[in-house]
């Protein structure tokens, strides 16, 4: 099925689905993300080829469709620095992660003063802590920086939040150990990728409304050109053998952008990661192959 625009199949998520498509218990991303994808690993696992060669995702956010599938090659990357630092903390140096982590205290005053420290000087252990303990306490576990690159999400209010789950960051540190990590544009990351090789992107989602948009997890955002460099990497991608899989918006824009040359399927989901109440709840997304 070929640019179906409106006409998209529609696909129900489900976690019975999930079972049946990896017959395996699996791992659990150790971060919160907007738009992660642990509600939709059915469908991304029923779609994800299990022979692949090496494993891409160039925007990698929460890495749940990674840590579930746990491929032997992995190239995992985002333009997000922090991020992958934290994935490098995580992978190389997950006791020294824990052990900073136990240490932290959930007030007001302590993630405010934390929030402000200039963490880009530190380690990967310590951007891995930093984050990890920001991504666990702060507002809907939302990553946002402001131009100057500073992270602005307040405070949340929860009820004995979890900040040091040792048992999932040590598991994900076993599946970083077969991945390599790299900052980098996602034409780039992709540069190498060939014929038996499988590409997943997630980016930054084109926004259903002027309120909806969560691109600012990177001080440059992600706007019409990016989407537009991403339709036609995955074009040449596909071109070349390479196995690709696309998450998106059902704005659209996005439908008319893979019109042409992919397979559209229209996915329901809930989105909890909203400022705005009435804006959460069931929505339909998009996997595009």
């Amino acid at each position: 099925m070929v640019g179906q625009g409106p006409a998209a199949r529609r696909v129900e998520a489900s976690s019975t689905a999930f079972e049946i498509a990896s017959g395996a218990e699996t791992g659990r991303p150790f971060l919160k993300w907007a738009g992660g994808k642990r509600q939709l690993l059915g469908k991304l696992m029923h779609a994800a080829p299990r022979d692949a060669s090496t494993y891409f995702e160039p925007f990698v956010g929460g890495g749940a469709l990674f840590f579930a599938l746990q491929p032997k090659r992995a190239v995992l990357a985002d333009v997000n620095e922090r991020l992958i630092r934290t994935y490098k903390g995580v992978k190389n140096n997950v006791e020294e992660v824990i052990g900073q982590l136990k240490m932290f205290k959930y007030t007001p005053e302590f993630y405010y003063r934390f929030r402000e420290k200039d963490i880009d000087a530190g380690t990967d252990a310590d951007v891995a802590a930093w984050f990890i303990y920001l991504n666990k306490t702060g507002f809907n576990g939302l990553y946002r920086v402001n131009r100057d690159n500073r992270f602005n999400v307040p405070f949340g209010r929860y009820i004995n939040p979890t900040i040091c789950d040792e048992d999932t960051l040590r598991a994900c540190s076993a599946a970083l150990a077969k991945a390599e990590l790299l900052v980098d544009d996602f034409a780039v990351v992709v540069k190498e990728a060939g014929r038996g090789d499988f590409v997943y992107f997630d980016p930054p989602y084109v926004p259903l409304s002027a309120t909806s948009s969560f691109t600012s997890y990177t001080s440059r955002g992600f706007g019409d050109e990016d989407q537009e460099r991403l339709r036609d990497t995955a074009r040449k991608l596909k071109k070349r053998g390479v196995r690709v899989l696309l998450s998106n918006s059902s704005a659209p824009s996005v439908r008319a952008l893979y019109a042409a040359g992919f397979d559209i399927a229209e996915v329901s989901a809930t989105r909890l990661v909203n400022s705005k109440a009435s804006a959460r709840g069931a929505i339909v997304e998009l996997l595009i192959s």
